[in-house]
């Protein structure tokens, strides 16, 4: 991969897990452990000395700190938490983004309060479908009406929800039904209040992950013909996309002649390349999903130097293939010529690195440095 595109760098420490079992996410379905507050601050000290080989002084700056990475305020210290990443983090750097945690808004009142002192503007919120859909989906009952009212109390507080829909089979019966429920809550009116539209969008669930296993339920090229035209054209809006396609992509099948043709590698880079660490202190980067191809090693059996330099010389097989392996070599090799299933380019990509991964580990007694699609 090229150098560090910055010395800018967050470090992402899971230290309360997920209500959440969502089947959708990139993340994965890590049990919930807790992280003590001394365990997290020897970590982040770890990472702010490191020196990059051939410097004298320590390389990242600023440093972003977060007390997780999979749902934002889940452990009940949430405020304290804040305080600490801004402590942590260099002067400034500490982050919030339009994310809350649903199920602490639909349980504790005060939360919502919080977050808008602290600056939130919007909040995202995701949906699968209508109630039983969403639920499966999110892998717990309840999680539709907690959606319900968080945005209820999202709006109470001066914040405007933004709504986002993965596509699946299930969810296709049910756009209709989805569209109905932003008119009967009169989302759109009620964010006007604020000066500013009401957001909402759908798209298909990037295929790595837990998402990898719910490929079985990825929609084909049929479903943009049944997307009604009130979340087609506010999916454009949102994407400042002039059609639908440009936002939720084409059939794999269209896709394969052009990418049969790209002989760079993926070379996908986060805007802020950050290392997540687990409650085992287990370190992956935010370039790919949690899977053991991707692990960079431990930061109490390793330690931080190797940790860095297998990110540096891509030295785990999911980062060799994302910097190293063409996509026409990916695309030759996995590729489902027949296939019409609806991908976003670079999700489709996705899928194929996943299952190149997943060989490579499979067949791990190969020599790194050797390693292809085929």
């Amino acid at each position: 991969m090229p150098k560090f595109a910055s010395s800018h760098l967050a470090v992402l420490v899971d230290i309360a897990g997920c209500p959440n079992r969502c089947r959708h996410c990139w993340l994965g379905h890590s049990p919930n452990r807790r992280i003590s507050e001394e365990t997290l601050r020897r970590v982040v000290q770890q990472f702010r000395e490191w020196i990059h080989p051939g410097e004298t002084t320590p390389f990242i700056k600023p440093l972003t700190v977060a007390t997780w990475y999979r749902e934002p305020d889940y452990a009940a210290n949430y405020r304290d938490l804040w305080n600490l990443e801004q402590e942590l983090s260099d002067d400034g750097a500490a982050a919030r983004f339009d994310l809350l945690s649903v199920w602490r808004l639909a349980r504790d009142e005060s939360y919502v309060r919080w977050a808008r002192a602290i600056g939130t503007q919007a909040c995202q919120i995701t949906f699968f479908g209508l109630e039983e859909t969403s639920d499966y989906f999110a892998g717990r009952r309840g999680y539709f009406k907690d959606c319900l009212l968080a945005t209820h109390r999202l709006l109470e507080a001066g914040i405007r929800p933004r709504w986002q829909l993965f596509l699946t089979q299930q969810a296709l019966p049910e756009l209709d039904g989805f569209a109905a429920l932003i008119e009967a809550l009169h989302l759109d009116q009620r964010v006007q209040q604020f000066g500013q539209e009401f957001e909402v969008f759908v798209r298909t669930p990037a295929p790595d992950g837990a998402a990898y296993h719910i490929e079985n339920v990825r929609p084909t090229v049929d479903a943009l013909a049944v997307i009604p035209q009130y979340l087609a054209e506010k999916t454009r809006q949102y994407n400042g996309a002039v059609t639908l396609e440009e936002c939720v992509g084409a059939a794999e099948a269209d896709w394969i002649p052009e990418l049969l043709k790209n002989d760079d590698p993926f070379n996908t880079y986060p805007e802020t390349l950050a290392f997540m660490v687990t409650p085992d202190l287990d370190v992956f980067s935010n370039i790919g999903e949690p899977m053991p191809w991707w692990k960079l090693g431990n930061l109490q059996t390793d330690g931080v130097d190797q940790v860095m330099q297998r990110f540096e010389n891509d030295e785990v097989w999911g980062l060799h293939g994302n910097f190293r392996v063409p996509v026409s070599q990916l695309a030759q090799a996995y590729g489902r010529p027949a296939s019409r299933l609806l991908y976003a380019r670079d999700d489709l990509v996705l899928r194929w690195l996943r299952e190149w991964g997943e060989d490579q580990w499979r067949n791990r007694n190969t020599p790194l440095e050797c390693s292809d699609a085929s």
